[in-house]
Formats: structure tokens, C-alpha cells, sequence
């Protein structure tokens, strides 16, 4: 068992990499801005702000983690001027103050979530967002303190996620398969643009084998299935998979500036880790259009159990007898 440290662990990718983390055995420590509580009650939660570095001193002090994953960031393809200061403070600087920490701390290991957005280093390309920068500064701040100080430190370089569980509604394939589910067309730009999309369950088995190999980690690689598919064909692929017969809608949107299309090389994942990701897109879809099918049909039933016990006769019975009594 290990003592392990999850920030953004209530986000998408943290809260199924806590999951199995748990069901490993592992003491699980997750970190949230916000005030948040695990229904099963396995992992302990500390309410925290990473962007304060006093508190994550702290944090790091009361838990003393052998592992750490640092998932927590400020998530946006925005371009917006508005953009830089407030991703910069909420990814760069505290994931500087985190490293510093878990420098400190002498912490086994720790995986920093990458994106593809980020170069590599010495590639040569236009970072495309406040986002991609943060991340790209990142890589290299984690180069600088495994060579300086001897942390060991990687940072795999996570492909476009998707699966079961809630997802910002904003990302095309939560936003495509609920507005297909609600009978609306989902309004789309051209489609056109190549993607490297990799399920979630194989990105939490590249993380956790990331920070349990026992030679030493690459310092940045990939993290992507490693065969690119269009936006166009992957919604139609939703489409075929709901069956319903509506429609997506493309060419309603501008496609936005700058976009990358850049297939993950599994080679690394293949030869250090003796593993690549296995869940094909189509198996992927189906299971993740299933949830948001069950998840409709529950709310949709909880809903009219609420509705059935306010308006049946003996709830009225027992508040008219209440009314009496008193």
C-alpha cells in the first residue's frame, strides 16, 4: 500500500484514477478547492487552494505522500488575453510551488499531467493557448528538478480523454451525445480536424504505471492511443451508436485558430512500460453513451418518484393529521 496524493481529484480523470487507486489498497489523499466528500467515505479529502503555497506546504506536511498525481489545473482552449494571468497563477505557479514541496517532502515520485497541446521540448511549434504555455513551462520545470534536485519527476502528455462520468458538457463528446439525447442538434464546426482520442480507463493504467515502473520514467512522453480520427467521424460514429435520427450540425461554428492535429508515439509507453493503450474507440463510445443513458433514466426516475410522493393522497393524509395535531 502506498500513501498517495491526487490533486484535481474530483475532476474526470482524478476521480477515476482515485477509484482505482482505492480498489489497489492504496491510503488515496485527494485535494479540491472546493469543500468535497466521497460517498464510500475511502478517500480522505483536504480542502485546499494549490495557488496559496502555504496551504499546499501544509497540506504536504499533515500527509506526507509517498506518490503524487497533479491533475488539478485551469482547463481552457481559450485564446483570450483575459486568459493568461489567471491559467499561469492556477497551473504554472502552482505546480512550481507543488514541486518545490514534493522536493522537500522527498516524495518517490511524481506524475504531472501533461497535454498534447504542450510540445515537447525542442519541438518546434506554436503554443496555441495560455493553456498550452502553462503546460509547456511545466515540462520544463519538471527537467529542471529532476536534474537539479534529483526528484523524479515525468510527465506523460495526455491525449484528448473521453468515457463514463461527468465531463465538462463543453467538450465535444459529452455536448454531442447529450444534445442527441434531449432530440436537438448538436452545432458543430467543420468536423475536419484529426484527433488522437484515448478512453479514460487507459489513461489511469498509463498514470499509475508511470509512477509504479521500477526503472526510471521517461521525463515527458505520450499518453494517446496513437491513430488519429476526425471530429466528423467520431460524431457520426455517436450518431449511429444513439440512433435516433438526428443529425449533427456542422459548419454551425468557426473552427477555432491554431488547432494541432498530432497523433500520440506509444513507443515510449510500448518499451519502458511494456504496455499500450487497448480500449478501441468504438467499445469506448458505446460504454460512455450507455452512461449517459443510465444517468438520464435515473435522474428521470428520481424525478418522478419525487413527483408521485408530493402529489399522493397519503403524504396529504399524514400533513393534514400533522396540521391537526398541532
Amino acid at each position: 500500500m502506498s500513501k498517495i496524493l491526487v490533486t484535481g481529484a474530483s475532476g474526470f480523470i482524478g476521480s477515476h484514477l482515485c477509484t482505482r487507486l482505492v480498489s489497489e489498497g492504496n491510503e488515496v489523499h485527494g485535494i479540491s478547492r472546493d469543500r468535497y466528500r466521497s460517498v464510500d467515505g475511502n478517500i480522505k479529502w483536504w480542502q485546499a487552494d494549490l495557488q496559496n503555497s502555504g496551504e499546499a506546504r501544509a497540506l504536504f506536511r499533515n500527509i506526507h505522500p509517498q506518490i503524487v498525481f497533479h491533475l488539478g489545473s485551469r482547463v481552457t482552449g481559450s485564446r483570450e488575453l483575459s486568459e493568461v494571468v489567471p491559467t499561469f497563477q492556477a497551473n504554472l505557479a502552482s505546480t512550481v510551488s507543488l514541486l518545490v514541496d514534493a522536493a522537500e517532502e522527498g516524495c518517490q515520485r511524481v506524475v504531472l499531467a501533461g497535454s498534447c497541446e504542450a510540445p515537447l521540448q525542442g519541438e518546434e511549434q506554436t503554443l496555441c493557448s495560455p493553456y498550452a504555455a502553462t503546460k509547456w513551462c511545466s515540462a520544463g520545470y519538471a527537467e529542471m528538478f529532476r536534474a537539479l534536485f534529483r526528484v523524479s519527476v515525468s510527465v506523460p502528455r495526455i491525449f484528448i480523454t473521453y468515457g463514463p462520468g461527468p465531463q465538462d458538457t463543453r467538450k465535444i463528446i459529452p455536448y454531442t451525445i447529450l444534445s442527441m439525447l434531449r432530440g436537438e442538434r448538436p452545432k458543430l464546426s467543420s468536423g475536419r480536424r484529426m484527433v488522437d482520442w484515448i478512453y479514460v480507463d487507459d489513461v489511469v493504467e498509463g498514470l499509475i504505471r508511470t509512477a509504479s515502473t521500477t526503472v526510471p520514467a521517461p521525463s515527458s512522453f505520450d499518453l494517446g492511443s496513437g491513430s488519429l480520427v476526425s471530429i466528423r467521424s467520431l460524431v457520426n460514429r455517436i450518431s449511429e451508436i444513439i440512433d435516433n435520427g438526428i443529425e449533427p450540425e456542422f459548419g454551425a461554428l468557426p473552427d477555432r485558430p491554431f488547432e494541432h492535429e498530432r497523433v500520440a508515439d506509444t513507443s515510449i509507453l510500448k518499451h519502458t512500460f511494456g504496455w499500450s493503450p487497448s480500449t478501441s474507440l468504438d467499445d469506448g463510445l458505446k460504454k460512455t453513451v450507455n452512461w449517459f443513458k443510465s444517468s438520464r433514466e435515473f435522474v428521470a426516475r428520481i424525478g418522478a418518484l419525487i413527483l408521485a410522493i408530493l402529489t399522493s393522497e397519503s403524504l396529504w393524509t399524514c400533513l393534514e393529521c400533522l396540521e391537526s395535531c398541532s
